[in-house]
């Protein structure tokens, strides 16, 4: 049977998100291919499920694919996304999203942003993960002119390189050798920042799984605790993206809070097509 879907957007980040909450259904790998071709599909950076919570605190589960077909920890935006939709359909402010990385506490502000606590950023080495342990302030890293990265686990791993000028940076070239380097076992997102001034950074975004997009969340945050933990700036700035700027503050207990917009482009159906597609044997 076709599936309704709401494609929306954080700042470009565009997302099909799919209610499995009733009628629950799965979607396969093959499937997220297909649905993800921006010519034959849909498109998106990444698809949503939103799934009955397993947790009692929970409003509901939020599964997250990538356009490749493997599966996120975490997204940032779509999760300012989903809890819009929650909040709404609830007639509340503030929502609980669980996903495979924790439970996110999220509310809608008076001015149409969604505030999201992301939870407490993670620095150590094997939570990273990273294959051996090295210091993640500065790990011994590069390609072309990137060199030191920065690692943190936002729900996903990031690997932070910050440059003179982000734009300058072929990340197009530079982004799939990262992500794949062997010191990732659960691979990378990679970002180039340029921090303009202690309040303001310029962050450009490699997604694994994805690619360029116009903008990530996690790596958002990710960013700003890189730039805090080296005494770029404070714990709290804009961080601007391809599609515009988040509001990131890395509160003292380690949580990292990440607001934003939320915008919805378009309702439709996913084909019959679409959703017969099967797994290609090796």
């Amino acid at each position: 049977m076709a599936r309704r879907f709401l494609k929306m957007h954080g700042l470009g980040n565009d997302f099909v998100v799919l209610d499995a909450r009733e009628d629950r259904f799965t979607v396969t790998p093959a499937q997220a291919r297909a649905i993800a071709d921006r010519r034959t599909g849909v498109g998106f950076d990444q698809l949503i499920l939103i799934e009955p919570p397993r947790n009692a605190g929970a409003d509901a589960f939020m599964r997250i694919l990538n356009p490749d077909g493997s599966e996120s920890g975490a997204c940032g935006n779509a999760t300012r996304c989903v809890a819009r939709l929650l909040a709404r359909e609830a007639g509340a402010e503030a929502v609980t999203i669980e996903t495979t990385a924790g439970l996110l506490a999220s509310r809608e502000n008076a001015d149409g942003s969604v505030t999201v606590d992301m939870g407490p950023a993670r620095l150590d080495w094997d939570r990273i993960p990273l294959a051996e342990a090295v210091d993640t302030l500065n790990v011994p890293l590069s390609a072309g002119p990137l060199h030191g990265a920065t690692c943190v686990n936002m729900g996903n791993p990031h690997a932070v390189f910050f440059v003179p000028d982000a734009e300058a940076v072929d990340l197009a070239a530079l982004g799939p050798g990262l992500e794949h380097h062997p010191i990732f076992p659960e691979r990378c997102n990679i970002e180039v920042a340029q921090v303009l001034s202690p309040e303001l950074i310029r962050m450009r975004v490699w997604e694994r799984g994805a690619g360029i997009t116009r903008a990530c969340g996690t790596g958002a945050c990710a960013v700003l605790v890189a730039a805090a933990r080296r005494g770029l700036t404070g714990r709290k700035a804009t961080i601007r993206l391809d599609g515009g700027d988040l509001r990131i503050e890395w509160r003292e207990d380690g949580h990292v809070l990440m607001t934003g917009p939320v915008a919805t482009s378009f309702t439709g159906e996913l084909s019959d097509t679409l959703l017969a597609v099967e797994e290609v044997a090796a």
